[in-house]
């Protein structure tokens, strides 16, 4: 657990860190202990992705509304495991599968969008999404060919716009 200093040093010895997998678990179960959440936590590294997966009952708590709080939890794991900057290593964080139930709920989304935007000849917004997220739109329409698309805006409120393709 914690050192009371606020640091992720838990059994390291001073001045010695963490290595980012004992992190993220560290931090992750600070966090669900602070919730009163009883779950498991399993964390692992693969193709320079830090995966923290929880899985347990009341999770509700932890995603958050519109998964605001996992994303934020999600956020600050970066920052904490990589205070230098920007990683080769991305953090992701899910919760009882949740970002593959989103992942499928936004492809539905995108491909109903993508349909609009073919049909009326316009471009089509959708409503503001996290990077990941929006990740996650334009990796799965980039495959069908029939639309564009681009982000717009700035964050938090950055958004995907989906247009028709033009003559290829």
């Amino acid at each position: 657990m914690s050192d009371g200093g606020g640091n992720l040093s838990g059994g390291a010895a001073e001045g010695e860190e963490l290595d980012p997998l004992e992190a993220l678990e560290e931090l992750l179960d600070e966090i669900v202990e602070g919730l009163g959440l009883d779950v498991e936590i399993e964390v692992e590294e693969d193709a320079g992705v830090l995966s923290g997966r929880l899985t347990g009952e009341d999770l509700g708590l932890f995603i958050g509304r519109h998964g605001q709080t996992i994303e934020a939890v999600q956020h600050l794991a970066q920052r904490i495991i990589f205070p230098d900057g920007p990683s080769p290593v991305r953090v992701v964080i899910d919760a009882n599968g949740y970002r593959e139930r989103r992942a499928a709920s936004l492809r539905a989304e995108a491909d109903e969008a993508a349909d609009e935007a073919i049909r009326s000849g316009e471009p089509v917004e959708l409503d503001p999404l996290p990077p990941l997220e929006r990740r996650v739109v334009h990796e799965y329409l980039r495959e069908r060919g029939d639309v564009e698309t681009h982000s717009e805006g700035n964050e938090p409120e950055r958004y995907l716009v989906i247009s028709p393709a033009g003559p290829q």
